[in-house]
């Protein structure tokens, strides 16, 4: 297999958060304010302390095998055929994934921006630059990630100091009504969308980058600062709106910014929240993709990935285009269907590895005390 240039811990650590943010930062504060009420940012903290355990838990088996990825290592614990099915699952997991955040694009984009365009031009659009930055190289999308996590972050504290006195704190309170434990259930929507499906990353993280020393850090960093930008939005949201506008609307922080007036000057300004959600959505469409495509030249011990890049990025498009048939379908299959692909592929399965990993290592322990 020929590999792509390694990044760097920091190019890592920039996907990370970015992965992390993704869809969360339109769709999650709805999903948490429909369950959790004025605690849905209770929940978001709660969410992003599961989501680090989850991330430690990666961390953990990806430094089993430090040069393999997760396909690979699928393969070496698990054996050739059961390894390549699981494998399987992995892959079509990550394309289904890429296809649905292609729809989501298109769908926002019609709705809000361009409502005579057709979603095929729109969804078609996204992953024509979505084939480009996989085929260009890991590398390459690392370094264009660098350069606009800081486009993101300079709009993300201007949007955050402007809505900032619109705040109405009593739309928050009773502060914990709901408890602990429904607290710790609402949150678990935005732990799958935001640290269960990183598995993905497992495809980049450690075979793909040079530091190993600052790695671990970088995972946990990212996936920490990625969780700070959500309880940040989703306070915002609950604390302007109050509990039942947050969560009647499909994209709250979107409408977020519509509330923005400095001055009856600086208003009207929610295509920037929305270039804020494209940064997100195009990265984690992205390396979605990536993971499918390098882990299918992997199942099929190709030399290069990249000859898969455009058959799989039209089998993306038109799956953007017939997995969901409304918007009412596709929360309902996000919440029963998707969720458990992603726990079984992404909670589940890895813990079944380290089942095995410890039978393994202690069976070999044994052989190795009785020829002694």
């Amino acid at each position: 297999m020929i590999r792509d240039v390694k990044i760097n811990s920091y190019q890592f650590l920039v996907l990370v958060i970015l992965f992390t943010i993704g869809t969360s930062i339109l769709t999650v504060p709805s999903a948490l304010a429909t369950d959790a009420k004025q605690d849905a940012w209770l929940a978001a903290i709660f969410g992003t302390g599961i989501g680090l355990l989850v991330i430690w838990l990666f961390i953990t088996i990806a430094l089993w095998f430090p040069n393999l990825t997760y396909v690979q290592l699928l393969e070496k614990l698990f054996g050739k055929w059961v390894g390549k099915a699981f494998s399987a699952l992995f892959v079509l997991m990550s394309l289904i994934y890429a296809s649905e955040l292609l729809y989501y694009f298109g769908l926002f984009l019609n709705i809000h921006m361009m409502p005579s365009t057709p979603m095929v031009v729109l969804s078609i659009l996204l992953a024509g630059v979505m084939v480009m930055g996989v085929r260009l190289g890991l590398e390459t999308f690392a370094r264009t990630a660098e350069i606009l996590i800081v486009v993101f972050f300079v709009i993300f504290f201007i949007l955050v100091a402007f809505i900032s006195p619109e705040m109405k704190f009593e739309n928050i309170q009773p502060v914990y009504e709901m408890g602990t434990k429904k607290i710790v259930q609402s949150s678990i929507f935005y732990v799958v969308v935001s640290s269960v499906d990183a598995v993905v990353l497992l495809m980049i993280f450690p075979s793909f980058i040079n530091k190993m020393k600052q790695v671990k850090k970088s995972f946990l960093l990212g996936n920490l600062i990625g969780g700070i930008v959500i309880i940040v939005i989703t306070f915002l949201s609950v604390s302007v709106f109050g509990v039942e506008k947050t969560a009647g609307e499909i994209y709250p922080s979107y409408e977020l910014t519509k509330r923005i007036n400095i001055g009856n000057f600086v208003q009207r300004i929610e295509g920037l929240m929305a270039s804020l959600w494209v940064i997100t959505l195009y990265f984690k469409t992205t390396l979605y993709f990536y993971a499918s495509v390098l882990g299918m030249a992997q199942i099929l011990n190709l030399k290069d990935y990249r000859p898969l890049t455009l058959p799989l990025g039209m089998i993306a498009v038109v799956l953007s285009l017939v997995i969901y048939p409304n918007v009412m379908y596709q929360q309902h299959w996000d919440s029963t269907t998707g969720n458990s692909l992603t726990l079984s592929i992404g909670l589940f399965l890895p813990l079944l590895m380290v089942v095995v990993y410890a039978i393994r290592k202690r069976t070999k322990k044994k052989e190795i005390e009785i020829n002694e």
